[in-house]
């Protein structure tokens, strides 16, 4: 038999360069688990509707399972010449077992069966990546628990604007991985259904029963259409696209991690084990985890545009195009998943300088707002009273004064309704606890929040 399992039709040899072009051993290689799972099930299969015997069906198991053994030894020789890993596999069935394991390939073809193999292997590394997500949310939960207390400046333009807890900052972020974990769910929902079964393109002439081989692989149903079936990436981009997106809230939590562990900043201290020092420069310490995270997000954005310009013109049905929808897809899935892992260490080991925080909250007049809030109360129209308080802060800034050190003649020169009682209104603690709605910064509000949060981790965890 040829070394080509489809050279039939063919009577010259493939050009060596061609070969070697069109392959794609070199990096499918690593759906092996799956694409020997779902062999071992459609051969069973098989048998129970009678297609081949059952003697055959086991035959076709056992030499199946020896051949995971040998890739998982690492005495399988993947050969490019075998083009892909179904080839690779089945070949070698054929030459363990004899004739046999040619019937294995019945009422199936590589298009539906590559199909069910990304989806396995997309499927268990979603739950993977769900699981990573859940640690760094609750490091993220821990660091807040932690420094409950410590007030930081929150920031519009980058300009200080209001007191906030540094724990309701870090929360933020939780609710952005909680809304990352939920398109995680939600893809994996959609993925989860058995293409095998749609053969090339249109089907098969044989009594399969796929619904038998959705349940025994674990999926919720057969897909509905083979046509479909076969063409389908959707779920790879859904994928991408949900990385894009969480490597984007990475990408920003690395920025601000970039900017409070400089020099100027000083908020925060990075481990070492999670740092790297210059050439040059004895001095430095650079925070070179969350740069490359923070790089890493364009070529994940990079990895989503490919596969979206790979499938927007292809006619139905499979195309040998869609080939190139793995190396993308793979390098998302390697880079969300050691992102998530280094990220869930380096917030774990991060050290907090609370002075420095405080000290940054108190400047810019970041609690300018409450005294607007203040006059508000007194019955004041808030646009009144916010040109109130500009006027004052000017006062503040031409005279090199902060708000707390402001006398209260000075405060009343801009308004008769302040009274003594403001200057319980415009420290820091003052500020951050009035803001005691839910989703606000108040300490109470957080301390409910992180208990909240605790509780939603805990239950989504398998």
């Amino acid at each position: 038999m040829s070394e080509k399992l489809w050279a039939g039709r063919f009577t010259q040899p493939t050009d060596a360069f061609v070969e070697e072009f069109t392959a794609s051993i070199n990096f499918d290689r690593r759906m092996y688990h799956y694409d020997i799972l779902g062999s071992v099930t459609h051969a069973r299969m098989l048998a129970r509707q009678g297609i081949i015997s059952g003697d055959e069906a086991e035959t076709i198991v056992q030499g199946l399972q020896g051949i995971l053994a040998e890739i998982e030894a690492g005495d399988f020789e993947f050969t490019v010449a075998r083009e892909d890993i179904h080839m690779n596999i089945e070949a070698r069935l054929i030459e363990k077992i004899g004739a046999v394991g040619g019937k294995l390939h019945t009422a199936r073809s590589r298009n539906d069966q590559v199909a069910l193999d990304v989806r396995l292997y997309l499927r268990d590394e979603i739950d993977a990546i769900a699981q990573a997500l859940g640690t760094l949310q609750a490091a993220l939960l821990d660091q807040a628990e932690k420094n409950l207390d410590v007030i930081m400046p929150g920031y519009t333009h980058l300009q200080t604007a209001q007191p906030v807890l540094f724990a309701h900052h870090l929360l933020a972020y939780f609710e952005m991985l909680a809304r990352d974990t939920g398109r995680l769910h939600d893809l994996r929902s959609r993925l989860n259904h058995l293409p095998l079964g749609a053969g090339a393109l249109a089907g098969t002439t044989f009594a399969i029963d796929r619904e038998w081989v959705a349940e025994q692989l674990g999926f919720a149903g057969v897909t509905r259409n083979s046509l479909d079936t076969v063409s389908d990436r959707d779920f790879a981009l859904e994928f991408c696209s949900f990385a894009s997106i969480l490597m984007m809230h990475l990408s920003r939590l690395s920025e601000e991690l970039i900017l409070w562990s400089s020099a100027d900043f000083a908020f925060i201290e990075l481990s070492d084990a999670f740092c790297t020092g210059s050439s040059i420069m004895p001095q430095k310490k650079n925070p070179d985890v969350p740069e490359l995270v923070r790089g890493k997000t364009g070529r994940t954005y990079g990895n989503l545009i490919s596969i979206l310009t790979l499938m927007k013109s292809l006619p139905l049905a499979y195309n040998k195009d869609m080939q190139e929808d793995k190396e993308p897809l793979f390098d998302t899935i390697d880079t969300v998943r050691g992102s998530l892992k280094v990220f869930a260490g380096m917030i774990a080991e991060m050290r907090v300088n609370l002075e420095q925080m405080r000290i940054a909250a108190g400047r810019g007049f970041s609690t300018a707002t409450d005294i607007a809030d203040y006059l508000v109360r007194k019955g004041l129209p808030f646009r009144n009273a916010h040109e109130v308080v500009g006027k004052t802060v000017r006062f503040c800034v031409e005279n090199e004064k902060s708000i707390p050190e402001l006398t209260l003649e000075e405060f009343r020169q801009f308004s008769a309704d302040i009274d003594g009682d403001i200057f319980s209104y415009v420290t820091l603690e003052a500020s951050v606890n009035a803001r005691k709605a839910t989703g606000g910064t108040a300490r109470e509000a957080v301390e409910k929040e992180i208990i909240l949060a605790r509780q939603a981790l805990k239950e989504s965890s398998p």
